[in-house]
């Protein structure tokens, strides 16, 4: 390794990332240009579609359909956003919607059938309410970002022109996504879209609750950016995989000795103190051990949704870097 490998990564600016974009925390025997695409889904799609980066943060869900595909890059377990998703399905509140099996026959809105927050919002749905998803028509004005993927026949897009907001508004559907997985946008999210506000209550109201409950007993923790590196790399210098965990693991050590010390305070970091309280201290776990019950039970709700034509082994999703 006395000379480094020139690699190019694209990841987002997160507060136990920042070390490692700023150069303060170095990827050994790595001469890395970061590269910056905000949003980040541009990255994805830029990823996904023409491998143009030797790194990149990519949504896990997007990332699996990809690999399913034949896509030339690998996952590192490296997952440095996390969220439950027992909220943050809206519904309007005229639409008699009382529980998730209400939804069956209905209209309901996601930017795109394979935007990770829809898909792990539909697995719980699916898994912890019985909810059949094959019978719910699912409304997207996006397109999917990998573009081999066969979306199931109870996938439609919405009209030229017309946003997931403005047919939620008109009573079009009677639910959608929050925030840029639906109705909280319009707009293209490669070509600039604009936050609309979506005022509508939660589907399940006691989401916090409920997440707490489901984490205690099934030890799932959805993740969303996935660390990749493209197959060629590892294949002339696998010692990068354990290079990239390293300094990935030493920025989060590190940011999470602010946000215990209280150093650490923005809105993100809150997010994640919240998180705290139900998963304990480390609320980004790395490791494949520790997240394989994740990685199983989205690769499995992937296959379930029709996302994957055929399901898949963990060695063919994820890398070991701590058996490198």
């Amino acid at each position: 390794m006395a000379n480094k490998v020139k690699l190019t990564i694209a990841i987002a600016d997160h507060p136990h990332t920042i070390a490692i974009k700023n150069g303060s925390i170095p990827i050994e025997g790595v001469d890395a240009e970061f590269i910056t695409v905000k949003p980040q889904i541009g990255a994805f799609r830029r990823m996904v579609r023409d491998v143009e980066f030797d790194v990149c943060e990519l949504a896990p869900t997007t990332y699996i359909i990809a690999r399913s595909y034949g896509a030339p890059f690998v996952g590192l377990p490296i997952f440095v956003v996390r969220r439950f998703h027992h909220g943050g399905l809206l519904v309007r509140p005229d639409a008699n919607i009382k529980h998730p099996k209400d939804l069956e026959g209905k209209k309901v809105g996601v930017r795109a059938y394979s935007v990770t927050t829809g898909v792990w919002n539909r697995q719980v749905l699916i898994d912890e309410f019985g909810l059949d998803a094959s019978k719910v028509t699912w409304v997207v004005d996006d397109e999917e970002h990998v573009t081999q993927l066969k979306l199931p026949a109870n996938v439609i897009h919405a009209e030229k022109d017309t946003s997931l907001a403005d047919m939620m508004a008109k009573g079009e559907l009677v639910a959608g996504n929050e925030g840029a997985a639906g109705i909280g946008r319009t707009g293209a999210p490669t070509g600039g879209w604009q936050e609309v506000e979506a005022d509508y209550p939660d589907l399940l109201p006691n989401a916090a609750e409920l997440e707490k409950e489901y984490y205690g007993r099934t030890g799932v923790y959805p993740m969303h950016g996935t660390i990749v590196v493209k197959d060629s790399v590892l294949a002339e210098h696998p010692w990068i995989a354990q290079s990239l965990y390293k300094a990935f693991d030493q920025a989060k050590k590190e940011w999470l000795a602010k946000l215990d010390s209280g150093e650490a305070n923005t809105a993100g970091d809150k997010k994640y103190k919240a998180l705290q309280e139900i998963v304990g201290h480390d609320p980004l776990p790395y490791g494949l051990q520790e997240n394989l019950k994740t990685i199983e039970t989205l690769e499995a709700t992937a296959f379930k949704q029709g996302l994957t034509a055929r399901r898949m082994a963990i060695d063919e999703l994820f890398v070991d870097p701590n058996a490198q």
